[in-house]
């Protein structure tokens, strides 16, 4: 009986020794997390999903309203619409300077050739050219403000173009397919600009975040291969993951790692990208093996 115990014992800890000598590194998954925001004020009219619900890319997440921005859209392309009618009476006064100009012009021939003749003075030349000069002042006043009511007319449409893409952003959409990790907000309250309304992530692949010693650099090269090992009902499971970052410049143990020993050794961070099945979790704990 001794004896099987004893066997038994020694089973145990040489599963253990096995296990602790397995793996290289230790770490937990992590994941790049993505705060959604409100662009604009306004009450939130709609939220679309739950925490733990999945997302899509491009899926309507929220709504806020739009109601003043809309009025003011419409505001502005009424004041667009005055100004540029005032184009068509300054378009009718240069018309009629030009043909001022031709008749002028036609008693200028006239007087000439009378002043040739002697029948007329220098003063009524000069009286002639100094109205076809008026006439053309005129016309190039009325030319300049053509010109400042199409700069007035293209500033209030940029202005319009703003409150279009605002009106656009009142509808936030997924950047990214991913998973809702908390909501922040509810239909019916205020939005402001910058308000958070979710976090989600990405969870297709995971980050599992490790740190080596130096010596264990000559292990470790980005792309490379590594095993990852985690808890499952089953026992340990493996997965293959890919060596995606190492740090260039060795840090002291970071403090969740419980021991005062461990907490003042220099480690270097690793990155390895791990594909989920499903099966991880952020935040779980996973070891690899160089």
């Amino acid at each position: 009986m001794k004896a099987i115990l004893y066997l038994s014992l020694m089973l145990v800890v040489g599963a253990c020794s096995n296990q602790t000598t397995k793996s290289d590194a230790f770490g937990n998954f992590e994941t790049d997390e993505v705060i959604i925001s409100s662009e604009n004020g306004g009450k939130i009219l709609m939220t679309s999903f739950t925490e733990g619900e999945r997302v899509t890319q491009g899926a309507i997440m929220a709504v806020t309203d739009t109601a003043n921005m809309v009025l003011q859209r419409s505001q502005l392309k009424a004041q667009k619409e005055s100004i540029l009618a005032q184009k068509a009476g300054l378009y009718a006064q240069i018309a009629v300077s030009d043909q001022q100009i031709v008749n002028i012009q036609k008693d200028q021939t006239r007087i000439q050739k009378m002043l040739s003749e002697g029948a007329a003075t220098p003063k009524q030349m000069d009286d002639i050219e100094s109205a076809i000069s008026l006439s053309d002042k005129q016309k190039k006043a009325f030319s300049a403000q053509i010109s400042a009511i199409e700069k007035s007319a293209e500033a209030i449409e940029a202005q319009i173009a703003v409150l279009k893409d605002k009106i656009g952003a009142s509808i936030i959409k997924a950047p990214l397919t991913g998973i809702i990790l908390e909501k922040y907000s509810e239909p019916g309250e205020l939005a402001t600009p910058g308000k958070s309304l979710y976090k989600m992530a990405n969870i297709d692949n995971l980050t599992l975040r490790v740190y080596a010693s130096g010596t264990q650099l000559t292990q470790i090269k980005t792309g490379n291969q590594v095993k990852v090992f985690i808890d499952s009902n089953q026992g340990i499971k493996e997965i293959s993951g890919t060596i995606a970052w190492v740090s260039s410049e060795a840090e002291f143990t970071p403090k969740i790692i419980q021991t005062r020993e461990e907490r003042v050794k220099l480690v270097y961070a690793v990155k390895i990208r791990v594909p989920n099945d499903g099966s991880l979790k952020l935040g779980m704990p996973g070891e690899i093996k160089f």
